[in-house]
C-alpha cells in the first residue's frame, strides 16, 4: 500500500475526487447575502414601514425562504449536480415529511380544541 492510498483512505471507494467544500468567494457571498437578507426585514420592522401587519409577515417569510435557499447553496453546498441529486432528494423528502407532521399536527390540535373544549364558557367571579 503506497502512502498516497494510507494518506487519502477515507476517499477509498469513491469514484470522484470532486472538491466538495466552496472557495473563500462563495463563503462571503453568502454571508453577505445572508446580513443583506436579515437587514431589510429587520429595517421593515423597526421602520414600521407596512401599517398591516400580515404584509409584513408575508414580506419576512418571502425573506426567509430566500435565506433558507441562499444558506442551502452557499453554505450546504447543495445543488443538483452534488452528490449525484442525492441530496436535493433527501431535502426534498426531509421537507415532505415535516408538512405531513405540521399539518397533522395542527389538524389533530384544531379538533381536539373543537371537539373537547366546553361550548360555554363561566362567568368570572369578581373579587369583592
Amino acid at each position: 500500500m503506497s502512502v498516497h492510498e494510507i494518506n487519502h483512505g477515507a476517499d477509498a471507494g469513491h469514484e470522484s475526487h470532486e472538491h466538495h467544500g466552496g472557495s473563500m468567494s462563495d463563503y462571503v457571498k453568502g454571508f453577505i447575502f445572508s446580513v443583506i437578507l436579515t437587514a431589510i426585514p429587520f429595517a421593515l420592522v423597526m421602520g414600521k414601514v407596512f401599517s398591516d401587519s400580515k404584509t409584513t409577515i408575508a414580506i419576512i417569510l418571502a425573506f426567509a425562504f430566500v435565506q433558507v435557499l441562499v444558506h442551502m447553496r452557499y453554505f450546504l453546498h447543495m445543488s443538483g449536480k452534488s452528490e449525484g441529486g442525492w441530496t436535493i432528494l433527501a431535502l426534498i423528502f426531509t421537507v415532505t415529511l415535516v408538512v405531513i407532521m405540521f399539518s397533522g399536527s395542527v389538524w389533530v390540535m384544531y379538533h381536539l380544541d373543537t371537539n373537547m373544549m366546553p361550548s360555554h364558557v363561566p362567568a368570572k367571579h369578581e373579587m369583592p
